[in-house]
Protein backbone atom coordinates (compact mmCIF):
# COMPACT_ATOMS: atom_id res chain seq x y z
CA UNK A 1 0.00 0.00 0.00
CA UNK A 2 1.39 3.37 -1.05
CA UNK A 3 0.07 6.14 1.16
CA UNK A 4 -0.13 9.60 -0.35
CA UNK A 5 -1.88 12.94 -0.08
CA UNK A 6 -3.22 14.91 -3.01
CA UNK A 7 -4.23 18.51 -3.54
CA UNK A 8 -4.86 20.88 -6.43
CA UNK A 9 -3.32 24.36 -6.42
CA UNK A 10 -5.34 27.40 -7.46
CA UNK A 11 -3.57 27.48 -10.83
CA UNK A 12 -4.71 23.92 -11.57
CA UNK A 13 -1.46 22.07 -10.80
CA UNK A 14 -2.20 18.69 -9.19
CA UNK A 15 0.26 17.88 -6.39
CA UNK A 16 0.86 14.50 -4.72
CA UNK A 17 3.21 13.73 -1.82
CA UNK A 18 4.30 10.29 -0.63
CA UNK A 19 6.46 9.99 2.49
CA UNK A 20 9.24 7.37 2.48
CA UNK A 21 11.77 7.95 5.24
CA UNK A 22 13.79 4.87 4.26
CA UNK A 23 15.53 6.99 1.65
CA UNK A 24 17.77 10.03 2.22
CA UNK A 25 16.57 11.46 -1.08
CA UNK A 26 13.43 12.82 -2.68
CA UNK A 27 12.19 11.98 -6.15
CA UNK A 28 10.39 14.72 -8.07
CA UNK A 29 8.24 13.77 -11.02
CA UNK A 30 6.43 16.20 -13.30
CA UNK A 31 4.05 14.85 -15.90
CA UNK A 32 2.68 17.06 -18.65
CA UNK A 33 -0.49 15.70 -20.21
CA UNK A 34 0.75 16.07 -23.76
CA UNK A 35 2.11 13.40 -26.08
CA UNK A 36 2.38 12.76 -29.77
CA UNK A 37 -1.35 11.97 -30.00
CA UNK A 38 -2.07 15.67 -29.37
CA UNK A 39 -0.01 16.87 -32.33
CA UNK A 40 -1.20 18.30 -35.60
CA UNK A 41 -0.89 15.52 -38.23
CA UNK A 42 1.15 17.94 -40.34
CA UNK A 43 3.44 18.93 -37.47
CA UNK A 44 4.38 15.72 -35.66
CA UNK A 45 7.30 15.02 -33.34
CA UNK A 46 6.80 18.23 -31.34
CA UNK A 47 6.19 16.54 -27.97
CA UNK A 48 9.42 14.57 -28.31
CA UNK A 49 11.24 17.71 -29.49
CA UNK A 50 10.13 19.45 -26.31
CA UNK A 51 11.55 16.67 -24.18
CA UNK A 52 14.90 17.88 -25.53
CA UNK A 53 14.12 21.60 -25.47
CA UNK A 54 13.19 21.44 -21.78
CA UNK A 55 16.88 20.88 -20.98
CA UNK A 56 18.07 23.87 -23.04
CA UNK A 57 17.69 26.46 -20.32
CA UNK A 58 15.09 28.87 -19.01
CA UNK A 59 14.83 32.47 -17.89
CA UNK A 60 17.19 32.05 -14.95
CA UNK A 61 19.01 28.83 -15.82
CA UNK A 62 21.50 28.22 -18.63
CA UNK A 63 22.09 24.52 -17.93
CA UNK A 64 19.47 22.41 -16.18
CA UNK A 65 21.74 19.36 -15.91
CA UNK A 66 24.68 21.21 -14.33
CA UNK A 67 22.58 22.56 -11.47
CA UNK A 68 21.09 19.12 -10.78
CA UNK A 69 24.47 17.41 -10.78
CA UNK A 70 26.08 20.08 -8.61
CA UNK A 71 23.36 19.48 -6.04
CA UNK A 72 24.09 15.74 -6.04
CA UNK A 73 21.07 14.78 -8.10
CA UNK A 74 20.15 12.93 -11.26
CA UNK A 75 17.48 13.61 -13.84
CA UNK A 76 15.93 12.18 -16.98
CA UNK A 77 12.80 12.27 -19.08
CA UNK A 78 10.67 10.31 -21.53
CA UNK A 79 7.91 11.01 -24.01
CA UNK A 80 5.26 8.73 -25.42
CA UNK A 81 2.02 9.06 -27.34
CA UNK A 82 0.07 10.16 -24.26
CA UNK A 83 2.38 12.21 -22.02
CA UNK A 84 5.74 13.83 -21.41
CA UNK A 85 7.46 12.99 -18.13
CA UNK A 86 10.42 14.53 -16.29
CA UNK A 87 11.91 12.99 -13.16
CA UNK A 88 14.66 13.97 -10.75
CA UNK A 89 16.29 12.42 -7.68
CA UNK A 90 17.99 14.73 -5.22
CA UNK A 91 19.28 14.60 -1.61
CA UNK A 92 16.42 15.79 0.59
CA UNK A 93 18.34 18.84 1.80
CA UNK A 94 18.67 20.08 -1.81
CA UNK A 95 15.08 19.51 -2.87
CA UNK A 96 14.40 23.19 -3.45
CA UNK A 97 17.07 23.26 -6.17
CA UNK A 98 15.00 20.85 -8.25
CA UNK A 99 11.72 22.63 -7.53
CA UNK A 100 13.28 25.95 -8.57
CA UNK A 101 14.61 24.45 -11.81
CA UNK A 102 11.36 22.68 -12.70
CA UNK A 103 9.21 25.71 -11.92
CA UNK A 104 11.48 28.01 -13.91
CA UNK A 105 11.27 25.95 -17.08
CA UNK A 106 7.52 25.51 -16.67
CA UNK A 107 7.07 29.26 -16.37
CA UNK A 108 9.75 30.58 -18.73
CA UNK A 109 11.43 28.00 -20.92
CA UNK A 110 14.03 29.60 -23.18
CA UNK A 111 12.70 28.89 -26.67
CA UNK A 112 14.78 30.83 -29.15
CA UNK A 113 16.10 30.09 -32.62
CA UNK A 114 19.52 29.01 -31.33
CA UNK A 115 18.11 26.41 -28.92
CA UNK A 116 15.61 25.19 -31.50
CA UNK A 117 18.32 24.71 -34.11
CA UNK A 118 20.53 22.81 -31.66
CA UNK A 119 17.81 20.45 -30.45
CA UNK A 120 16.29 20.08 -33.91
CA UNK A 121 19.65 18.74 -35.11
CA UNK A 122 19.78 16.27 -32.20
CA UNK A 123 16.26 14.99 -32.86
CA UNK A 124 16.80 14.73 -36.61
CA UNK A 125 19.92 12.63 -36.01
CA UNK A 126 17.97 10.47 -33.56
CA UNK A 127 15.26 9.95 -36.19
CA UNK A 128 17.87 8.91 -38.76
CA UNK A 129 19.64 6.58 -36.34
CA UNK A 130 16.59 4.84 -34.87
CA UNK A 131 14.14 4.89 -37.79
CA UNK A 132 16.17 4.98 -41.00
CA UNK A 133 19.49 3.28 -40.26
CA UNK A 134 18.56 0.68 -37.67
CA UNK A 135 17.14 -2.73 -38.70
CA UNK A 136 13.33 -2.70 -38.44
CA UNK A 137 13.63 0.98 -37.45
CA UNK A 138 10.53 2.05 -39.35
CA UNK A 139 8.32 -0.87 -38.33
CA UNK A 140 6.32 1.25 -35.87
CA UNK A 141 5.64 3.81 -38.58
CA UNK A 142 4.14 1.06 -40.74
CA UNK A 143 2.19 -0.49 -37.86
CA UNK A 144 0.78 2.84 -36.69
CA UNK A 145 -0.53 3.81 -40.10
CA UNK A 146 -1.94 0.31 -40.66
CA UNK A 147 -3.73 0.00 -37.31
CA UNK A 148 -5.03 3.55 -36.83
CA UNK A 149 -7.15 5.56 -39.25
CA UNK A 150 -8.49 8.41 -37.05
CA UNK A 151 -6.62 8.53 -33.74
CA UNK A 152 -3.36 10.37 -33.05
CA UNK A 153 -1.61 7.04 -32.59
CA UNK A 154 -1.25 7.04 -36.41
CA UNK A 155 2.38 8.10 -36.03
CA UNK A 156 5.13 7.18 -33.53
CA UNK A 157 6.35 9.56 -30.87
CA UNK A 158 9.45 10.58 -32.79
CA UNK A 159 7.23 11.88 -35.59
CA UNK A 160 5.56 10.82 -38.80
CA UNK A 161 8.37 12.04 -41.03
CA UNK A 162 11.69 13.75 -40.55
CA UNK A 163 10.60 16.86 -42.51
CA UNK A 164 8.13 17.81 -39.77
CA UNK A 165 11.03 18.51 -37.41
CA UNK A 166 13.39 19.87 -40.06
CA UNK A 167 10.80 22.44 -41.15
CA UNK A 168 9.37 23.35 -37.73
CA UNK A 169 9.15 27.13 -37.30
CA UNK A 170 10.04 28.90 -34.08
CA UNK A 171 6.54 30.40 -33.83
CA UNK A 172 4.95 26.94 -34.14
CA UNK A 173 7.19 25.52 -31.43
CA UNK A 174 6.52 28.45 -29.09
CA UNK A 175 2.78 28.09 -29.63
CA UNK A 176 2.95 24.38 -28.79
CA UNK A 177 4.69 25.16 -25.49
CA UNK A 178 2.23 27.88 -24.52
CA UNK A 179 -0.69 25.56 -25.20
CA UNK A 180 0.41 22.46 -23.30
CA UNK A 181 3.11 23.20 -20.73
CA UNK A 182 1.25 25.07 -18.01
CA UNK A 183 0.47 24.06 -14.42
CA UNK A 184 -3.17 23.28 -15.24
CA UNK A 185 -2.01 20.57 -17.66
CA UNK A 186 0.58 19.09 -15.29
CA UNK A 187 0.93 16.81 -12.27
CA UNK A 188 3.79 16.89 -9.75
CA UNK A 189 4.61 14.12 -7.28
CA UNK A 190 7.19 14.09 -4.50
CA UNK A 191 8.27 10.74 -3.09
CA UNK A 192 10.87 10.18 -0.42
CA UNK A 193 12.32 11.73 2.71
CA UNK A 194 9.89 14.60 3.16
CA UNK A 195 6.76 15.22 5.18
CA UNK A 196 3.46 15.82 3.45
CA UNK A 197 3.09 19.27 4.99
CA UNK A 198 6.54 20.45 3.95
CA UNK A 199 6.10 18.92 0.50
CA UNK A 200 2.91 20.80 -0.21
CA UNK A 201 4.36 24.02 1.21
CA UNK A 202 7.38 23.81 -1.10
CA UNK A 203 5.27 23.02 -4.15
CA UNK A 204 3.08 26.02 -3.36
CA UNK A 205 6.17 28.19 -2.86
CA UNK A 206 7.77 27.35 -6.19
CA UNK A 207 4.75 26.68 -8.43
CA UNK A 208 1.88 28.57 -6.86
CA UNK A 209 2.55 31.80 -8.73
CA UNK A 210 2.80 30.19 -12.17
CA UNK A 211 -0.25 31.35 -14.12
CA UNK A 212 -2.63 28.78 -15.55
CA UNK A 213 -2.59 28.49 -19.33
CA UNK A 214 -6.37 28.05 -19.43
CA UNK A 215 -6.15 26.31 -22.78
CA UNK A 216 -8.77 23.93 -24.11
CA UNK A 217 -6.94 20.64 -24.68
CA UNK A 218 -8.45 18.84 -27.63
CA UNK A 219 -8.41 15.08 -27.27
CA UNK A 220 -7.76 12.94 -30.36
CA UNK A 221 -10.63 11.42 -32.29
CA UNK A 222 -11.90 8.02 -31.19
CA UNK A 223 -10.54 5.19 -33.28
CA UNK A 224 -13.46 3.35 -34.91
CA UNK A 225 -13.82 -0.38 -34.35
CA UNK A 226 -11.98 -2.47 -36.87
CA UNK A 227 -14.38 -4.66 -38.83
CA UNK A 228 -12.18 -6.20 -41.53
CA UNK A 229 -8.79 -7.89 -41.66
CA UNK A 230 -5.95 -5.60 -42.73
CA UNK A 231 -2.63 -6.61 -44.20
CA UNK A 232 0.41 -4.82 -45.53
CA UNK A 233 3.75 -6.04 -46.85
CA UNK A 234 6.77 -3.76 -46.75
CA UNK A 235 10.45 -4.10 -47.64
CA UNK A 236 13.17 -2.58 -45.54
CA UNK A 237 16.35 -2.94 -43.51
CA UNK A 238 15.59 -6.41 -42.15
CA UNK A 239 18.21 -9.11 -41.57
CA UNK A 240 15.35 -11.61 -41.15
CA UNK A 241 11.81 -11.46 -42.50
CA UNK A 242 9.21 -10.83 -39.78
CA UNK A 243 5.49 -11.05 -39.15
CA UNK A 244 3.52 -8.76 -36.84
CA UNK A 245 -0.07 -9.35 -35.73
CA UNK A 246 -1.83 -6.43 -34.02
CA UNK A 247 -5.21 -6.18 -32.29
CA UNK A 248 -6.75 -2.97 -30.95
CA UNK A 249 -6.75 -3.13 -27.13
CA UNK A 250 -9.26 -1.80 -24.60
CA UNK A 251 -8.41 1.58 -23.10
CA UNK A 252 -6.05 1.61 -20.12
CA UNK A 253 -8.81 2.44 -17.63
CA UNK A 254 -11.24 -0.22 -18.87
CA UNK A 255 -11.69 -3.50 -17.01
CA UNK A 256 -10.93 -5.56 -20.12
CA UNK A 257 -7.44 -4.03 -20.33
CA UNK A 258 -6.33 -6.20 -17.40
CA UNK A 259 -7.71 -9.33 -19.04
CA UNK A 260 -5.94 -8.40 -22.27
CA UNK A 261 -2.70 -7.89 -20.35
CA UNK A 262 -2.92 -11.30 -18.67
CA UNK A 263 -3.55 -12.97 -22.02
CA UNK A 264 -0.35 -11.47 -23.40
CA UNK A 265 1.53 -13.01 -20.46
CA UNK A 266 -0.11 -16.40 -21.00
CA UNK A 267 1.09 -16.31 -24.58
CA UNK A 268 4.62 -15.03 -24.15
CA UNK A 269 5.91 -14.11 -20.70
CA UNK A 270 8.66 -16.50 -19.76
CA UNK A 271 10.08 -19.79 -20.98
CA UNK A 272 6.95 -21.74 -20.05
CA UNK A 273 4.55 -19.42 -21.90
CA UNK A 274 2.58 -20.87 -24.77
CA UNK A 275 4.11 -19.22 -27.82
CA UNK A 276 7.65 -19.47 -26.49
CA UNK A 277 7.24 -23.12 -25.49
CA UNK A 278 5.78 -24.29 -28.78
CA UNK A 279 7.43 -22.10 -31.39
CA UNK A 280 10.88 -21.75 -29.84
CA UNK A 281 11.53 -24.69 -27.51
CA UNK A 282 9.46 -27.53 -28.95
CA UNK A 283 9.13 -26.99 -32.70
CA UNK A 284 12.07 -24.58 -33.17
CA UNK A 285 10.15 -22.48 -35.66
CA UNK A 286 11.36 -19.04 -34.59
CA UNK A 287 14.54 -17.16 -33.84
CA UNK A 288 12.45 -14.57 -31.99
CA UNK A 289 8.91 -14.49 -30.58
CA UNK A 290 7.26 -11.85 -28.41
CA UNK A 291 3.82 -10.72 -27.30
CA UNK A 292 3.09 -7.48 -25.49
CA UNK A 293 0.77 -4.51 -25.07
CA UNK A 294 1.96 -1.11 -26.24
CA UNK A 295 0.80 0.38 -22.93
CA UNK A 296 -1.16 3.27 -24.39
CA UNK A 297 -3.78 5.22 -22.44
CA UNK A 298 -6.35 5.04 -25.22
CA UNK A 299 -6.82 1.99 -27.45
CA UNK A 300 -3.30 0.65 -27.73
CA UNK A 301 -2.16 -2.50 -29.50
CA UNK A 302 -1.92 -6.15 -28.50
CA UNK A 303 1.19 -7.17 -30.46
CA UNK A 304 2.56 -10.53 -31.52
CA UNK A 305 5.81 -10.44 -33.45
CA UNK A 306 7.86 -13.33 -34.77
CA UNK A 307 10.99 -13.96 -36.82
CA UNK A 308 11.34 -17.42 -38.39
CA UNK A 309 14.17 -19.87 -37.88
CA UNK A 310 16.16 -20.90 -40.95
CA UNK A 311 14.00 -22.68 -43.49
CA UNK A 312 10.69 -21.75 -41.85
CA UNK A 313 8.17 -19.69 -43.80
CA UNK A 314 6.10 -16.81 -42.46
CA UNK A 315 3.01 -18.74 -43.58
CA UNK A 316 3.95 -21.53 -41.17
CA UNK A 317 4.43 -19.05 -38.31
CA UNK A 318 1.10 -17.41 -39.03
CA UNK A 319 -0.70 -20.76 -38.97
CA UNK A 320 0.84 -21.90 -35.68
CA UNK A 321 0.26 -18.54 -33.95
CA UNK A 322 -3.41 -18.60 -34.92
CA UNK A 323 -3.67 -22.19 -33.65
CA UNK A 324 -2.50 -20.98 -30.24
CA UNK A 325 -4.96 -18.09 -30.29
CA UNK A 326 -7.75 -20.52 -31.15
CA UNK A 327 -6.84 -22.63 -28.11
CA UNK A 328 -7.38 -19.59 -25.89
CA UNK A 329 -10.78 -19.05 -27.52
CA UNK A 330 -11.81 -22.68 -27.14
CA UNK A 331 -10.68 -23.73 -23.67
CA UNK A 332 -10.04 -22.40 -20.19
CA UNK A 333 -6.54 -21.54 -19.02
CA UNK A 334 -5.56 -24.06 -16.36
CA UNK A 335 -5.44 -23.08 -12.69
CA UNK A 336 -1.69 -23.65 -12.36
CA UNK A 337 -0.91 -21.67 -15.51
CA UNK A 338 -3.15 -18.79 -14.48
CA UNK A 339 -1.68 -18.66 -10.97
CA UNK A 340 1.84 -18.56 -12.38
CA UNK A 341 0.96 -15.65 -14.67
CA UNK A 342 -0.75 -13.74 -11.86
CA UNK A 343 2.27 -14.24 -9.60
CA UNK A 344 4.54 -12.74 -12.26
CA UNK A 345 2.26 -9.71 -12.52
CA UNK A 346 2.26 -9.33 -8.74
CA UNK A 347 6.05 -9.52 -8.61
CA UNK A 348 6.30 -6.90 -11.33
CA UNK A 349 4.00 -4.53 -9.44
CA UNK A 350 5.89 -5.03 -6.17
CA UNK A 351 9.20 -4.38 -7.93
CA UNK A 352 7.82 -1.16 -9.42
CA UNK A 353 7.06 0.10 -5.92
CA UNK A 354 10.56 -0.39 -4.53
CA UNK A 355 12.18 2.87 -5.65
CA UNK A 356 11.04 6.38 -4.79
CA UNK A 357 11.46 7.35 -8.45
CA UNK A 358 9.10 4.65 -9.69
CA UNK A 359 6.55 5.55 -7.05
CA UNK A 360 6.63 9.22 -8.05
CA UNK A 361 6.29 8.30 -11.74
CA UNK A 362 3.42 5.89 -11.06
CA UNK A 363 1.54 8.34 -8.84
CA UNK A 364 1.58 10.90 -11.63
CA UNK A 365 0.62 8.33 -14.26
CA UNK A 366 -2.41 7.01 -12.39
CA UNK A 367 -3.50 10.55 -11.57
CA UNK A 368 -3.29 11.32 -15.30
CA UNK A 369 -5.50 8.28 -15.95
CA UNK A 370 -8.07 9.86 -13.68
CA UNK A 371 -7.75 7.73 -10.54
CA UNK A 372 -4.51 7.86 -8.55
CA UNK A 373 -5.82 5.13 -6.23
CA UNK A 374 -5.28 2.62 -9.04
CA UNK A 375 -1.70 2.49 -7.78
CA UNK A 376 -3.02 0.46 -4.85
CA UNK A 377 -5.92 -1.42 -6.42
CA UNK A 378 -4.54 -2.77 -9.71
CA UNK A 379 -2.82 -5.73 -8.11
CA UNK A 380 -6.11 -7.06 -6.77
CA UNK A 381 -7.81 -6.41 -10.10
CA UNK A 382 -5.39 -8.82 -11.76
CA UNK A 383 -5.85 -11.40 -9.01
CA UNK A 384 -9.64 -11.33 -9.38
CA UNK A 385 -9.61 -12.27 -13.08
CA UNK A 386 -10.96 -15.76 -13.73
CA UNK A 387 -10.13 -18.30 -16.42
CA UNK A 388 -13.68 -17.94 -17.70
CA UNK A 389 -13.18 -14.20 -18.18
CA UNK A 390 -9.98 -14.84 -20.13
CA UNK A 391 -11.72 -17.30 -22.43
CA UNK A 392 -14.74 -15.07 -22.94
CA UNK A 393 -12.56 -12.12 -23.87
CA UNK A 394 -10.27 -14.20 -26.09
CA UNK A 395 -13.27 -15.61 -27.96
CA UNK A 396 -14.41 -12.20 -29.16
CA UNK A 397 -10.92 -10.60 -29.37
CA UNK A 398 -8.81 -13.05 -31.38
CA UNK A 399 -10.75 -12.98 -34.63
CA UNK A 400 -9.47 -12.28 -38.14
CA UNK A 401 -11.57 -9.18 -38.74
CA UNK A 402 -10.00 -7.47 -35.72
CA UNK A 403 -6.43 -8.27 -36.77
CA UNK A 404 -3.92 -6.12 -38.65
CA UNK A 405 -0.99 -8.02 -40.14
CA UNK A 406 2.32 -6.49 -41.16
CA UNK A 407 4.80 -8.55 -43.16
CA UNK A 408 8.26 -6.99 -43.02
CA UNK A 409 10.59 -8.44 -45.66
CA UNK A 410 14.24 -7.86 -46.32
CA UNK A 411 14.83 -5.44 -49.17
CA UNK A 412 16.02 -7.59 -52.11
CA UNK A 413 18.89 -5.16 -52.63
CA UNK A 414 20.22 -6.08 -49.17
CA UNK A 415 20.12 -9.86 -49.64
CA UNK A 416 23.43 -11.70 -49.66
CA UNK A 417 23.33 -14.66 -52.00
Amino acid sequence: MIEYKRKVLKNGLTAIVHEDNSSPSVAVNILYKVGSKHEDPNHTGFAHLFEHLMFSGSANVDSFDNHIQNAGGENNAFTNADLTNFYDTIPAENLETVLWLESDRMLALKIDQKNLDIQRKVVVEEFKETCLNQPYGDVHHHLASLCYKKHGYQWPTIGKEIAHIEQAKLSEVQSFFQHYYGPDNAIIALSGNITTEVGFDLIEKWFGDSPANQQVIQQPAEEPKQEAFRSNTVYGNAPIDSIYLAFLCPKRIEADFYICDLLSDVLCNGRSSRLYSRLFKEEKLVSHIDCYLTGAVDNGLFMIEAKPADGVSLDTLRTVIWEELEKLRAALVGDEELTKVKNKVENSIVFSEMSIVNKAINLCFFEALGDVELINSESQTYQDISAAQLQQFAHQFFVQEKCSELIYLQDPKLRVE
